[in-house]
């Protein structure tokens, strides 16, 4: 890898805690709203009906506002959980400002990013909702790491889109060869970079079983054996 100058890292679940910080999200508004639920019981439902949902929204095949609202609509039905749609719709909005204000980074985030800034130039590219994304790379202040920040909104389609990836590497003024791409995503960052022939790093942290050869970390700072 010794041609590799700009390093693509994806946010959530890569270098931004996402699991924890919107489980402390979601604390906040049971306790404002006075759900009466177990957290652990809501979080167990909603993490599949969310990842399922964010599936849909990649493959174009659901809008920004049915995913913030039917992963939550779906979740209170298993769970069997009476609640008005009006309350649904509040929750969905304090959820996504709440979110970006707690800013746990996955274990190793700052030292990988120290390490890599002397070497390389390093950039974000993210399927998360623009004016969120934002704030958590600021507000978990690793903004300053990166040179090019991509959201898949920008772009108008979303990774595993080769034209996220295509978008990128012109903002960053890179090249394919030069370029690589890391993430915790097999399907969208993974596969997606490798659409266009661009190398990549599956953060494989839940040791996840691919189809292809590739290069695989389960910790960030294992990313040190590649560059």
């Amino acid at each position: 890898m010794n041609n590799i100058k700009h390093v693509f890292f994806d946010l959530d679940h890569t270098l931004w805690d996402f699991d924890k910080n919107s489980g402390l999200s979601f604390q906040q508004i049971f306790e404002e709203q006075n759900i009466k639920l177990a957290l652990d019981s809501f979080l167990d439902a909603y993490v599949p009906i969310n990842f399922s949902y964010w599936k849909l929204y990649r493959e174009e095949k659901i809008s920004k506002a049915d995913l913030r609202f039917k992963r939550l609509k779906d979740t209170f039905d298993v769970l069997e959980y009476e609640i008005s749609k009006d309350v649904i719709h509040q929750i969905s909005e304090d959820y996504i400002n709440y979110l970006p204000n707690y800013n746990h980074l996955i274990d190793g985030a700052i030292e990988i990013l120290d390490y890599l800034k002397s070497k390389y130039e390093l950039h974000i590219i993210t399927n998360g909702f623009k004016e969120v994304q934002n704030l958590k790379l600021e507000k978990s202040k690793i903004k300053k790491y990166f040179n090019i920040i991509v959201s898949s909104e920008s772009v108008g389609v979303k990774k595993p889109n080769p034209r996220v990836f295509d978008f990128a590497i012109k903002e960053a003024k890179a090249t394919i060869e030069n370029s690589i791409m890391i993430g915790d995503s097999y399907e969208a960052d993974v596969l997606g970079a490798k659409a266009i022939g661009m190398q990549s790093i599956f953060f494989n942290e839940k040791e996840i079983i691919t189809n292809l050869e590739v290069k695989s970390v389960s910790s960030l700072l294992e990313i040190r054996q590649f560059l």
